[in-house]
């Protein structure tokens, strides 16, 4: 059966917007509803929502159940509605032993407030022993920018210490680098997760990311908060050559210490990487030293695919994609919460999934089929997602579009700004901009370009194998309180959590907004395509003739 709480206009509300709306059918996206969807993922109940736990059972479950009761089918193989991931499990099992030897001295790192290190290998025990240590500086090899961070260096059986972000973030205006890199906003070669991928291909022992928060997007502690939960990885055939012994993240003072004892300046090194002629640096006389335990092991996890097939078209699929995992049971804070419940990231984005599946299933038939994919997996690395891009259950030749929904903020204020993660890349920007318009809204780009959001979300694994990707983040302008309050205070920590206070009236309205959207796409016939210069558009032309 459905839920019988009492429906909220989105009409009316976004009419508060602009009258000009009254001209359009409404969806009935019901703001109550889903209210109290948030409510039930993020209660302790469901133990943080932590892919392979308790908790992944109960949310599963629940979510068939709902889907179900919106009136949508199972869109997963054969009919089902789960899709099975198969991963690598790590958990941490003891303590670390971290230090670094130079000159007689030994320099110790603790594990938590120094540093924080794991290992995606599946072995019970990660051992390095007096590795060699190099700084390879933002340790991107991107040969489309006419950029080498490694040069000739060989770094197998070495630890690599990176830079966060690119090697242009906050470059001043006239600097040969500023703009190379997209300037502030960040490119995949800024991501920890590309780092951590270009040490292991190349061999390394180890690789260490030098941790600032600018450069990062989010302080030390949200790492450290995080960084007990169990570390996932999918399947690898011979994750030794993918993968490196260990990696992790450093605090810069510590760095600056390591630097310091081998005669290095930190800071002179830093500021020299800014150039594509830098070449690596040996950081004289230090090596460095990492034992730790961990428990590994192979898991599953579950996607939830939902379907409403199209009238006409039901191999052309339009897709809206949320990921309902969260961090699980971790690290406790002050107060001795150790749930990290994941309210705003992401119960309310898997909320809008279910939302959206009554909203199609209670409107016309689309055209097109409308696929709704709740994600395992993104917290630990986009993993749900990435194993349907290399799994694909519905072809992604022939998928139009992928709306991402990652995190709405409760309140009853709509925005007038939408934020548009990774705007200018496609043509999904305009058709967003059009019906934003018509409700008298406006979008606007990333306002925290460097902390690369849009590589850190699960339409990134479909957009690397060409799939026009949008990830619109109303509310997120760092303008109001409640977003300042969210991001500083409760982002992937325990307290973000759901109150009695909740409403979900402005997230609801911005719901409305992307199902306009992916309505026009599933009862239109265009195919929307990445913009000149973007590096998803060659992999789309690759299956240009499956769109015909």
């Amino acid at each position: 059966m459905r839920h019988a709480l009492p429906a909220v206009s989105i009409l009316a509300l976004m009419m508060a917007c602009s009258p000009a709306l009254a001209q359009e059918t409404a969806p009935n996206i019901d703001a109550a509803r889903m209210n109290e969807s948030v409510r039930v993922l993020a209660s302790d109940d469901f133990e943080g929502r932590a892919p392979a736990s308790a908790g992944e059972e109960k949310t599963v479950a629940w979510l068939v159940e709902q889907f179900k009761a919106a009136g949508a089918e199972g869109g997963g193989p054969d009919g089902a509605f789960v899709q099975v991931a198969h991963l690598s499990r790590t958990r941490q099992d003891g303590p670390a032993t971290v230090a670094a030897t130079v000159g007689g001295k030994t320099i110790s790192l603790e594990r938590g407030p120094d540093v924080l290190v794991s290992s995606d290998r599946p072995t019970n025990h990660i051992t390095v022993t007096d590795a060699p240590v190099v700084f390879v500086g933002y340790g991107a090899t991107a040969p489309e920018r006419q950029w080498d961070d490694f040069k000739d260096m060989d770094v197998r059986g070495k630890v690599i210490v990176v830079l966060v972000n690119d090697p242009d973030f906050q470059a001043p205006d006239g600097d040969p680098v500023a703009g190379k890199f997209d300037g502030n906003a960040m490119t995949f070669y800024g991501r920890w997760t590309y780092k951590y991928q270009e040490a292991g291909r190349r061999g390394a022992a180890g690789v260490l990311v030098v941790h600032e928060t600018a450069g990062a997007g989010y302080p030390w502690s949200t790492l450290q908060n995080s960084s007990a939960a169990p570390k996932f990885d999918i399947v690898r055939a011979n994750p030794d050559a993918e993968r490196a012994a260990f990696q992790g993240w450093i605090q810069r003072a510590k760095a600056e210490e390591l630097f310091s004892a081998a005669g290095l300046d930190f800071a002179a090194l830093k500021d020299s990487a800014r150039r594509a002629d830098f070449k690596p640096v040996v950081l004289p006389g230090l090596t460095m030293s990492v034992d730790f335990g961990q428990i590994a092991d192979k898991v599953e996890t579950k996607n939830v695919i939902a379907r409403i097939p199209g009238s006409e078209r039901p191999d052309q699929t339009v897709m809206y994609g949320a990921h309902w995992d969260g961090y699980g049971v971790g690290t406790p804070n002050a107060q001795g919460d150790k749930i990290y419940n994941a309210a705003v990231d992401n119960a309310t984005g898997v909320a809008a999934l279910l939302e959206l599946a009554h909203a199609f299933a209670d409107g016309p038939r689309p055209k097109r089929s409308v696929v709704f994919a709740a994600w395992s997996g993104e917290e630990a690395g986009l993993l749900g997602s990435t194993y349907y891009a290399a799994n694909p259950v519905w072809p992604l030749e022939t998928t139009v579009a992928n709306i991402n929904v990652d995190s709405l903020l409760p309140g009853t204020e709509i925005d007038p700004n939408v934020v548009v993660i990774g705007k200018g890349k496609n043509q999904l920007d305009d058709i967003l901009a059009r019906h934003a318009t018509e409700t008298g809204r406006t979008l606007i780009a990333d306002p925290a370009p460097q902390a690369g959001a849009f590589y850190r979300s699960d339409h990134f694994p479909l957009a690397l194998k060409g799939v026009p990707a949008l990830f619109p983040a109303a509310g997120f302008t760092g303008a109001s309180a409640s977003s300042r309050d969210y991001v500083q205070n409760r982002y992937h920590q325990p307290t973000d959590e759901w109150d009695s206070t909740w409403t979900m009236n402005a997230a609801a309205a911005d719901v409305a907004l992307i199902y306009a959207v992916g309505r026009e796409l599933a009862d239109g016939d265009q195919w929307p395509e990445w913009n000149a210069g973007a590096e998803f558009g060659p992999a789309r032309d690759t299956s240009k003739a499956s769109r015909r």
